[in-house]
């Protein structure tokens, strides 16, 4: 139920509880030390005054006036029987036979519920005088009063205390979560059409922090959501030559009889542009995949890269020829990847050397203290330095040199494969020519003795 309540009235009444708690333990330790500072200065009052007497209860028939309407006095002697008393307390002695005895040892302070005509209750002190004992009896009627009277004192300020207090505790609590409220309503009419910001308060705290954090959270958002939007233009516009193609050559080989030949070379070109769209479709799952993941298997790790190297390589070289690619990587290089990522990735480097640039086409890797370096490089015009900025970004192609076929995810493929893995894809135009696309990886402690890293 009380979860329920509105976040400053939990903290107003939380505060108010502990307030409470706390004047309430304030009030009864005020009261109890202020009727105790009373009780021992009555006690001292009533040592001294028994002091006093002590030397007038040895006369042979002492006279006691009184002292105050608040003491009384009397002397007895060894029966415990009255000689002299002040007129407050005229009548039977102040001491019962247990007291007395005691009283004929050494001093003794009791308190009695009565005592004379002295408001009660009384506190009763008597001392041994020779063979005589001198009783002092003092009111506690005023101490009563005055506990009593601050007593009531706190039961009326301190509720008035407490009230200030909750008053005080709610309206902090509410100037304190005003911020908190301005972000709310703003963060409930931002829309994807409407990228706004939190407003942040101007103090260094921990709501400024949070206002702060979220911003970037938004930000970050509406980057990707950017980022998305022009993703799924980009690849509507790419499906859509080929769909437009593929629907024409089909139009057209239904629209009239056509030859055999005729019916052939429409098929071939339908299943040409249905092949364009297979790998088109197939980019986009690689890439929508790599983004919603982070590396495979936690730590996968190839221990050699010169092995997956050098498959890449094998399949090449049939279509490329023998010497227009070169590996040059040691063996038992390790790195923090995947088998199947490298090899795509390098294969996408391959693939798009050999369709802009110029063989031969030279793969290179090494290790760079904790990093391994695996460069791919052709002989060709290379990059357009306006385009360098932009060579990974998606559906982006270069023109003149490195124009041609290709959806433009090749390069974008390469560095979303290598960011999830913890590493970095940079492009570059080499000082003696051609292009230069660098991966950097993550190193992995070796798998393989050292004794066969020959």
């Amino acid at each position: 139920m009380i979860r329920r309540w509105p976040l400053r009235i939990r903290l107003t009444a939380a505060f108010t509880v502990l307030m409470a708690l706390v004047l309430l333990s304030v009030g009864i330790a005020t009261v109890t030390h202020m009727r105790e500072s009373l009780d021992s200065s009555i006690t001292e009052s009533l040592v001294y005054r028994l002091r006093d007497l002590q030397p007038v209860a040895t006369v042979a028939a002492p006279v006691l006036s009184g002292v105050s309407r608040d003491t009384g006095e009397q002397v007895l002697d060894a029966r415990g029987r009255v000689i002299a008393s002040s007129a407050e307390v005229v009548g039977p002695a102040l001491l019962d036979p247990h007291e007395l005895d005691s009283a004929r040892r050494g001093q003794v302070v009791v308190d009695h519920a009565a005592g004379g005509t002295l408001d009660g209750p009384v506190r009763v002190g008597a001392a041994p005088v020779d063979d005589r004992v001198a009783v002092v009896a003092v009111t506690l009627s005023d101490r009563d009063a005055a506990v009593a009277d601050l007593r009531q004192e706190l039961e009326i300020g301190l509720p008035l205390v407490l009230l200030a207090a909750a008053i005080g505790a709610y309206w902090l609590a509410a100037a304190a979560l005003r911020p908190v409220e301005r972000m709310r309503a703003r963060a409930a009419a931002i829309t994807s059409d409407n990228p706004d910001r939190l407003p942040v308060p101007p103090a260094r705290d921990e709501i400024s922090r949070l206002g702060t954090t979220f911003n970037d959270l938004l930000d970050r958002l509406h980057a990707a959501l950017d980022r998305e939007r022009r993703f799924v233009a980009d690849a509507s516009h790419e499906l859509r030559t080929p769909l437009s193609l593929l629907t024409t050559e089909l139009e057209l080989a239904l629209h009239r009889p056509r030859t055999t030949t005729e019916l052939t070379a429409a098929l071939g070109s339908a299943l040409e542009e249905t092949g364009r769209l297979s790998r088109l479709a197939q980019d986009l799952l690689l890439l929508a995949h790599t983004d919603q993941t982070s590396t495979p298997n936690g730590q996968a790790t190839v221990s050699d890269v010169r092995l997956v190297l050098h498959a890449v390589i094998a399949r090449y070289r049939s279509s490329l020829g023998e010497h227009e690619l070169i590996l040059d990587c040691p063996p038992g290089l390790s790195a923090r990847a995947t088998a199947d990522d490298l090899d795509r990735a390098v294969s996408n480097l391959i693939d798009n050397a050999a369709q802009h640039g110029r063989p031969p086409i030279t793969v290179t890797a090494a290790p760079d203290h904790d990093a391994v370096i695996v460069e791919v490089r052709d002989h060709g015009s290379g990059f357009d330095p306006a385009f360098l900025p932009r060579a990974f970004d998606r559906f982006t192609r270069a023109d003149d040199a490195r124009t041609g076929g290709g959806t433009g995810l090749g390069l974008a493929i390469v560095a979303a494969l290598t960011r999830r893995h913890g590493g970095q894809a940079t492009a570059t135009n080499h000082p003696d020519g051609g292009a230069t696309i660098i991966l950097t990886l993550p190193a992995a402690p070796a798998s393989i003795p050292a004794s066969e890293r020959s």
